[in-house]
């Protein structure tokens, strides 16, 4: 029996691959791998514009692997301050980066996270989290929403008065009644489309400031 092969999804992969290799953020990150991730210039260009990160600051970033936006904000906030951050998958260690290894869905992840902050509030939640894409947006819009539920909720027990939000959110059905949840518990909204973010991606970047729930 023979099988045909699936040359229509081999050629997306190949054009996405090429298209890759040829991003300016792409090979800026080869040639610093200090960097870590393209996500390090999105990051630098919101704090360009927002000024999310002071020193000392205390920071939750979830989905964080391989580092790029806890390498950017641990220089932000220095030593003196301290960055929790957690993802399903691995990271090489970032100096004052505490890392929780495990998945957003396990309650515990929440209670390590309050056992690391040790009473104490974050300034900062930030999320680049994503599941997996299966590339069926009817699939991958409501899980996307249902992860990004649980990092809003996570400012109900962690994020200080007047605290920063910044997440990664992907423009569909949702995305309104999830801006009005926002917009409920912050004084500031900005959406902002870094240069770094694809301009074929749906990706967007939600910067709330001004945490208002006590």
């Amino acid at each position: 029996m023979f099988y045909k092969k699936n040359t229509k999804k081999n050629t997306k992969k190949n054009t996405w691959l090429k298209r890759h290799l040829k991003d300016i953020y792409v090979k800026k990150v080869k040639k610093n791998s200090e960097l870590r991730s393209r996500s390090w210039f999105k990051l630098q260009e919101i704090q360009k514009l927002d000024k999310i990160f002071k020193p000392n600051m205390i920071v939750i970033d979830l989905g964080c692997s391989p580092g790029g936006w806890s390498k950017f904000a641990s220089i932000k906030i220095g030593l003196k301050g301290k960055i929790i951050a957690c993802d399903i998958l691995p990271m090489k260690k970032i100096n004052n980066v505490e890392y929780i290894q495990g998945n957003l869905f396990d309650k515990n992840i929440f209670d390590l996270i309050q056992i690391k902050l040790n009473n104490l509030k974050a300034q900062v939640i930030m999320s680049d989290i994503s599941p997996n894409i299966s590339g069926i947006s009817e699939i991958d819009i409501p899980k996307f929403f249902y992860l990004s539920e649980l990092v809003l909720k996570l400012c109900y027990s962690t994020l200080d008065f007047n605290g920063n939000f910044l997440i990664k959110i992907f423009q569909g059905i949702g995305l309104d009644e999830y801006l009005k949840k926002i917009n409920s518990l912050f004084k500031i909204i900005k959406i902002r489309k870094p240069n770094a973010s694809r301009s074929n991606s749906r990706e967007i970047y939600i910067v709330a400031k001004g945490y208002q729930n006590k």
